[in-house]
């Protein structure tokens, strides 16, 4: 039986406004995550490890550190026309009807590129989005988007009714067809047979090819304002007799954790969520393993040397707990405890970095301290300097201390 043909598109364009100083120079997509990725990371692969090969990744803004980590990384030959990841900028593409417009939306961003989708041929087209931490088998959904005959299928996290007046949710009948979608309800509703549960929308969807291009003119053409999918496209998909399903992301079956229900999906779009996202990574029992050998996460090589220990005497020895880094980093006669180290890291005698994320670069000298912070790229830190320590002292050099205390040092910081 012939595989459907089905394109991939990223929505990759995100401000990342939240994670301030992190995104002042680059997208949220390009922000590092879990010593050696990028967000934007776990997208691809999800499209990767469920054999779909054919992927555009939609840019906007600060586009210029993700489109290197993509050029470097995330290559296939040059033999096989149906495998490529390749970057799509906003180039108004839709001058002469829109006029000179970005990206206005979620639609606007994928209607813009319409013609890649008609020269791909697709039957099928996931979009996806590029700033959330999560694994997802992309090709059970488009099984079930098939089986159900629908013309929309919206990837579904079930969660207590109490916490979902912050997303966009579902409601839906017992065969899971959704009959309304609400934007951030007060009241929101529950599922069949589970009242207390609300199906909230991940902003992932599968699309019959035909709906699509109907949707999309409906909704975008001249000078009509339905720019998003979430707060138009599927209500005017829904108020038209198209058929929209929702499919329960909780039974996605990841090879590698057989048995054990798929409720990791994180959103990291401020800080402490962030921060909170990579000290789970060094947890004895992480909620998201990096470590699952059937479900691999592939990122860009650097070509970094081994990690490497050095010094082993009394009150100077390079040691780490609980702890993940990259390679080229070198622990030189200080601790590391409960921590996340990005490439090439260095730090020196009777250092300590403890429950702290530190980037790319960073390096930290003898007798520092840092605790509870995020370090971004190339900040190299000062003999008996101490950062989370003294609050007063991280105010006064103009750090970013966000509402749970993490300290925030951006890029390049010069002490």
């Amino acid at each position: 039986m012939k595989s459907p043909r089905i394109l991939g598109m990223i929505l990759a364009g995100g401000q990342g406004s939240r994670l301030s100083p992190l995104t002042l120079k680059r997208s949220k997509p390009a922000v590092p995550f879990g010593s050696k990725y990028r967000i934007i990371d776990f997208a691809i692969n999800n499209f990767m490890n469920s054999d779909i090969f054919s992927i555009y990744v939609l840019t906007q803004f600060k586009a210029q550190s993700l489109t290197e980590h993509i050029q470097r990384g995330w290559r296939f030959g040059t033999f096989l026309s149906d495998y490529f990841i390749t970057l799509v900028p906003a180039q108004m593409y839709r001058f002469e009807e829109l006029g000179p417009v970005w990206y206005r939306g979620t639609a606007d961003a994928v209607y813009q590129n319409m013609h890649l989708i008609d020269n791909h041929d697709a039957e099928y087209v996931a979009v996806f989005s590029g700033d959330h931490i999560y694994k997802m088998n992309i090709r059970h959904m488009v099984d079930q988007h098939i089986a159900t005959g629908a013309d929309v299928t919206i990837a579904a996290y079930p969660m207590p009714q109490s916490e979902a007046h912050r997303f966009g949710v579902m409601q839906v009948d017992e065969n899971w067809r959704v009959t309304e979608f609400l934007e951030k309800p007060a009241n929101p509703p529950g599922i069949p047979g589970d009242p207390t549960t609300t199906l909230t929308s991940m902003g992932n969807y599968i699309f019959s090819r035909k709906a699509l291009d109907d949707l999309l003119d409906t909704n975008m053409g001249g000078d009509k304002a339905g720019f998003d999918f979430g707060g138009d496209v599927i209500p005017h998909a829904l108020e038209n007799g198209y058929k929209v399903q929702a499919y329960d992301f909780h039974k996605n079956p990841i090879p590698g954790q057989e048995g054990i229900p798929n409720t990791y999906w994180k959103d990291v779009g401020t800080l402490d969520a962030y921060y909170e996202a990579n000290m789970d990574l060094v947890s004895v029992s992480p909620d998201f393993d990096l470590y699952n050998h059937l479900w691999p996460l592939r990122t860009s090589s650097e070509f970094s040397p081994p990690t490497k220990f050095v010094h082993e005497v009394e009150g100077r020895k390079g040691q780490a707990f609980n702890s993940i880094m990259a390679g080229g980093t070198i622990i030189s006669g200080g601790t590391v405890r409960d921590s996340v180290l990005g490439r090439a890291v260095r730090t020196h005698s009777y250092s300590l970095v403890e429950s702290s994320v530190l980037f790319d670069n960073v390096e930290v000298h003898r007798n520092a301290h840092i605790r509870r912070a995020i370090i971004d790229k190339d900040v190299e830190i000062p003999e008996g300097t101490t950062i989370g320590v003294n609050p007063a002292e991280d105010a006064e050099r103009g750090f970013k201390i966000t509402e749970s205390g993490i300290v925030v040092v951006p890029k390049g910081y010069k002490f």
